[in-house]
């Protein structure tokens, strides 16, 4: 049996993560700090639909505790792979409140990063984010593309992530995945997104705000296909790439157990399409008001997934339609019952 350490267990993606380790081998350790970033009551909401759920254990527990963290890590038995999807998340957030990220981001990433290698570790896998393409323009996002052109501290962040996983890969010989996740979305998803605001204001009669006069593309990814990915890489650690070369150097790969993985559904969807199939469920009309790009902000995604597909066999197979309709109907409930 596995024991695993499962970091932002209360968030959108690792509540989901979690759930899914329900049928594996595994013993598995969630942290979070459970932070007011947005409704405490959801987070604490999916807590409460994992409390059952056998061999998981929740902690409360920040990740930029550098001692609490410290003390989990030298725990016996240790963690033999850990999934950290701990993070201050947001791009609009970040330009208000930049000192979150720096705590969260970075010196929490620093912690685990040291933890792994403390407790040897066999297998980190880490949540980065489309967001660090930044000024690229090239479709679709290939992880071979150097993304050198951060346009806010969300994206510098995660590349930063990146580059810290690599040193300890380097150095110490830790095996470290990063997966650029695509704008994931499903049921108890996180408020602040775009298809979550939108359908919360198209419910309640407010308008919305379409940025880029609305001309925008996403690469929408359902939160059960990006789990079956995660739960198949835990079994598949990095490896050093043979073929790298430091006179024509990957991004993705490396002399080092590291690598860096795509994750998204290989089809932008124009935001109209989006606010569609909402306002179809809810049978109400969005009132729409259209400004200029917003600072942070870029008017596309679209994620090449082929290295993942050919290692782990990832095909997307959820469509926006299917899987809005399974987010809007939990929407629906989840809200009428009053919470």
């Amino acid at each position: 049996m596995k024991r695993v350490l499962v970091t932002g267990a209360a968030g959108f993606i690792g509540f989901h993560f979690v759930r899914g380790l329900a049928g594996q081998d595994c013993e598995v350790v969630g942290v979070d700090n459970v932070n007011d970033y947005y409704d405490v009551s959801l987070k604490r909401g999916r807590l409460s639909e994992l409390s059952g759920q056998a061999n998981f254990e929740f902690r409360e527990l920040d990740v930029a505790d550098r001692e609490a963290m410290a003390d989990l890590f030298a725990e016996s038995p240790g963690f033999d792979v850990v999934v950290h999807l701990a993070a201050q998340a947001g791009v609009r957030f970040s330009l208000a409140h930049p000192e979150r990220y720096i705590d969260s981001n970075l010196v929490g990433f620093g912690n685990i990063l040291d933890g792994c290698r403390r407790g040897g570790v066999g297998n980190l896998i880490f949540a980065s984010s489309s967001s660090v393409y930044g000024a690229n323009t090239r479709m679709p996002f290939s992880e071979n593309d150097t993304v050198d052109h951060a346009i806010s501290l969300y994206a510098a962040t995660k590349k930063a992530n990146e580059a810290m996983a690599h040193s300890y890969a380097s150095l110490y010989g830790l095996p470290c995945t990063g997966l650029r996740f695509f704008t994931v979305y499903g049921p108890w998803g996180r408020p602040d997104m775009a298809y979550f605001k939108f359908t919360r204001a198209i419910d309640n009669g407010e308008p919305i705000s379409l940025y880029n006069h609305g001309d925008m593309y996403r690469d929408f990814t359902y939160v059960d296909d990006v789990v079956t990915a995660m739960i198949r890489l835990m079994d598949i650690p990095a490896t050093p790439d043979p073929d790298w070369s430091g006179a024509h150097p990957s991004p993705a790969t490396s002399y080092a157990p590291y690598r860096l993985f795509n994750i998204g559904n290989h089809k932008p969807e124009p935001l109209g399409h989006l606010i569609e199939l909402i306002e179809q469920h809810l049978g109400k009309e969005a009132e729409k008001h259209y400004l200029p790009m917003q600072a942070g902000d870029v008017p596309a995604t679209y994620a090449d997934v082929e290295p993942l597909q050919r290692l782990v066999g990832f095909t997307p197979k959820t469509s926006l339609a299917e899987g809005m309709e399974r987010f809007l109907s939990w929407y629906c409930d989840y809200y009428s019952s009053g919470r």
